[in-house]
């Protein structure tokens, strides 16, 4: 969950993967590729030539498939293969010499994707990462191809691409899936409500007739959009200094009582930053005091999904945060939650100065209905 405002990223610059990159011969070009990307839309559009696909919550990557060996490059152009050594393995035995294919690994639980595990993963022991990879495998799901029998494809038509990447998988058995895909709009509604309940993040809308455009937000991600009511209990400083808040830090009170951190918002102008730092003032006096998170305020190198822990995606990044007094409450929009806590940072709507904290309950939250993964696949 990020500090940074929220604003248009800028065009990705490709950068150094942080392990050598295996010898690929057989391929119309070689790796780093930065992926094809999206920009966000408030419904699944209609009215074009799309191609509908379900939006996977897991790890970006690109699987380049050379004469002998694999290589698996992540969203941001890093490598993949040692932290998912049973994806390596199996990609390299089923998937054609001379190919790059776009997916994504996840990790498929009875209740649908497992997110959380698939974080466990990006360990540095080797031999955990052995141990996970044997309890908790990953599967890939293909939704797109670059390159195939060592020709370039990414100047055709998404739809030939499909073709294409149909052919290729024909006959492909778990742990390999290809992406359900559909041409109906009422189809991709429908599947944007009923496969969150199998912990998919969405549905893409993919323009028919463009061309992979690496670095480029070319295609549409349709989310889910809800709001929530939260106690804020704590703030990060702006990566500027502290003239500036970073986020702030959110909360619900469980059955028991216990004010859970569900993550942060952090969607404010500069201007906003820099005011926030005078009104919170006040509540920063005597915070720690009765603090329902008093014990992760003082021993904050504790690594857990706690306020101030380090996340392995946010490796030397500076997530201390300071304690405020449990008195506000803010609306914020989120897209839905990964286990207690929101999966993304939320967006701030407003203060709400009419309601108490206490009433920030997580009974507030619309439920999803349980959907088999099986069905998914199938579809």
């Amino acid at each position: 969950m990020s500090d940074e405002p929220a604003t248009p990223a800028p065009k990705r610059s490709a950068r150094k993967p942080d392990a050598p990159i295996p010898a690929l011969p057989g391929l119309p070009f070689q790796p780093p590729v930065e992926p094809m990307l999206s920009k966000v839309a408030e419904a699944v559009p209609d009215g074009g030539a799309f191609l509908y696909e379900p939006k996977w919550d897991g790890f970006r990557a690109l699987v380049f498939r050379g004469a002998h060996d694999v290589f698996i490059q992540s969203r941001d152009l890093r490598p993949l293969d040692r932290y998912f050594p049973e994806v390596h393995a199996f990609l390299l035995e089923r998937l054609p010499a001379g190919c790059v294919v776009d997916g994504e690994v996840v990790i498929a639980a009875p209740w649908g994707l497992d997110f959380d595990a698939l974080q466990l993963r990006l360990h540095p022991a080797a031999s955990r990462v052995k141990r996970l990879a044997a309890e908790i495998p990953a599967s890939f799901v293909a939704f797109d191809l670059l390159a195939a029998g060592g020709e370039d494809l990414r100047h055709l038509p998404q739809a030939e691409r499909r073709a294409r990447l149909e052919a290729l998988l024909a006959g492909s058995t778990p742990p390999v899936y290809l992406t359900p895909v559909t041409r109906d709009h009422a189809t991709a509604v429908d599947w944007l409500q009923r496969f969150e309940g199998a912990g998919l993040d969405g549905v893409m809308a993919k323009p028919e007739a463009d061309p992979y455009q690496p670095g480029k937000r070319a295609m549409f991600k349709i989310k889910h959009a809800r709001t929530a009511d939260c106690a804020v209990a704590g703030f990060r400083w702006h990566k500027s200094g502290r003239d500036a808040v970073g986020s702030l830090l959110l909360g619900l009170y469980d059955d028991e009582g216990r004010l859970q951190h569900v993550g942060v918002t952090s969607s404010f102008t500069m201007a906003m930053r820099k005011a926030l730092v005078d009104e919170l003032a006040p509540l920063r006096e005597n915070a720690t005091e009765g603090h329902p998170w008093h014990e992760w305020a003082v021993a904050q190198d504790v690594w857990a999904r706690l306020p101030g822990a380090q996340s392995r995606w946010s490796t030397g990044k500076d997530l201390s945060w300071e304690p405020l007094r449990v008195e506000r409450v803010v609306e914020v929009k989120y897209d839905h939650l990964q286990g207690n806590r929101f999966r993304h940072g939320a967006t701030f709507l407003r203060w709400r100065f009419d309601k108490a904290p206490a009433d920030c309950r997580y009974d507030q939250l619309e439920v999803t209905t349980p959907y088999e993964l099986t069905k998914v696949f199938s579809a």
